[in-house]
């Protein structure tokens, strides 16, 4: 009898693409198995006004919460999402299958360069951390609010006039849109969200889904793995959430990991950053000492002011 396994995603045409790529491998690899995909309509989606950041402080799972329901209700058999929407702790009756190969870790700006942007240049951005890294460089530009598929924001930079936008370096790749790139952002001077470029691949938990794991083992890339349960400890130990101004970059070395954390307050001014390293065995407790050490240099007072703030305004 022909196994059929349900695909689950959001529904915008970057998480459809993301979803083809990863199908494509698991159909190459298990071709007696038909995969078929499904699209989650979730808030982050229907809801293109209201920033992230206050989408995510309301409670809501804004791209992955409704992808999660529709799996624990047995409404598909595999979730997946861009892991940087993943919150840092488990779903109960969820656990992570794979995590597939990093994609292009880095941020994009669209339009012109860092040092090209003319005084008061207004740049499209709703990330805080994308704010803040972008005032501690530039404190003389103009952070922009934008929501949407990345299309639309780019040709909302150009009838807008704005001289540029900050996108996910691997979301243009995967659109065929790398030839609207106009700077790639050193991670190590520009760190990303943690997990940024990376995809989850999420079942429920269970011994009757032991055989949907052995399935997915062929897409898990054990060097991608350790990386983002770095990046992704570091945020759970700063109690920060998918819209907070945290960056993070681990780069496995053999058998270390180099992880580099920053935080930057939301006006640019200030920004603190640790780098150490560990153990590619050990990346939870890696990244718990990069949090502690950011708190220790004075971290918290950062994402405190951040979360107290009023809410970003809508556009």
């Amino acid at each position: 009898m022909t196994q059929t396994v349900r695909v689950g995603s959001r529904g915008s045409h970057l998480a459809k693409t993301m979803v083809g790529e990863l199908l494509d491998q698991l159909r190459t690899a298990h071709p007696d198995v038909v995969w078929t995909r499904h699209t989650i309509l979730t808030t982050g989606d229907m809801d293109r006004t209201t920033s992230l950041a206050e989408l995510s402080a309301s409670g809501a799972g804004v791209f992955a919460s409704q992808v999660e329901a529709a799996l624990l209700a047995g409404e598909i058999d595999v979730a997946v999402h861009s892991l940087k929407d993943l919150p840092t702790t488990p779903t109960p009756g969820t656990v992570l299958a794979a995590v597939p190969a990093r994609h292009d870790v880095r941020d994009a700006l669209c339009g012109a360069t860092l040092d090209t942007l003319h005084e008061g240049a207004r740049v499209g951005t709703s990330a805080p951390r994308r704010i803040g890294q972008l005032r501690h460089a530039r404190p003389d530009v103009r952070p922009t609010p934008i929501r949407g598929n990345v299309p639309p924001r780019l040709r909302q930079m150009r009838t807008k006039g704005w001289a540029g936008l900050l996108l996910a370096a691997a979301g243009l790749h995967r659109l065929g849109l790398s030839d609207q790139i106009t700077q790639l952002l050193d991670p190590w001077e520009w760190p990303p969200s943690p997990a940024q470029g990376t995809l989850g691949v999420q079942i429920r938990t269970g011994a009757e889904n032991s055989w949907l794991q052995e399935l997915l083992s062929v897409v898990h890339d054990a060097s991608t793995d350790a990386a983002v349960r770095a990046e992704r400890a570091l945020l759970a130990a700063l109690d920060g959430g998918c819209y907070v101004p945290i960056g993070a970059t681990a780069i496995p070395e053999g058998l270390t990991l180099r992880l580099m954390g920053q935080v930057t307050s939301s006006d640019g001014s200030r920004a603190v950053r640790v780098e150490k390293i560990g153990s590619v065995q050990d990346p939870e407790v890696l990244g718990v000492q990069v949090a502690d050490a950011l708190r220790e240099q004075g971290a918290s007072p950062l994402l405190e002011e951040l979360r107290t703030a009023a809410p970003p305004q809508r556009l």
